[in-house]
């Protein structure tokens, strides 16, 4: 149950970066077009009030996956990379929670294509770090 548990959490985060990158943003991009003023307001409304979501979900796959750990120490070195991973997307994350997001509130029109291109970076390498994670979960089970 334990297994279940964390594994959908996992994947919730990991669907929920990979639904924001590849259908959300893309449409919002589509949608406001040369209107970059309007695309900001919609995406800060859309984003408002996840940063302690994914705090708590992001807490809750590390608790489940340690709570696992200590269940069965068998292959622990794929628990340590998975961790490891998830240190560093959590570093991520606090940065664009903690440091670009308020940099983008208060950017002008020009800094904002910078500051766009640099959350693309920032949420791909955050979504590819979880996701190797999820995979290495999914390769633990059959090893």
């Amino acid at each position: 149950m334990l297994a279940i548990i964390h594994a959908g959490l996992a994947a919730a985060w990991v669907g929920g970066m990979a639904y924001s990158l590849f259908v959300v943003q893309p449409k919002l991009k589509r949608y406001f077009g040369a209107d970059s003023d309007g695309r900001e307001q919609l995406t800060a409304v859309i984003a408002s009030g996840n940063r302690w979501k994914v705090v708590g979900l992001i807490g809750a796959i590390a608790v489940t996956g340690l709570a696992m750990l200590l269940i069965d120490h068998h292959d622990w070195w794929i628990h340590a990379v998975k961790g490891l991973l998830l240190l560093i997307a959590t570093g991520i994350f606090w940065y664009v929670s903690w440091r670009h997001w308020p940099q983008r509130v208060f950017a002008t029109a020009a800094e904002l294509p910078a500051l766009q291109r640099r959350l693309i970076v920032l949420a791909t390498t955050m979504l590819a770090l979880a996701g190797a994670a999820f995979a290495l979960g999914v390769l633990a089970v059959h090893l």
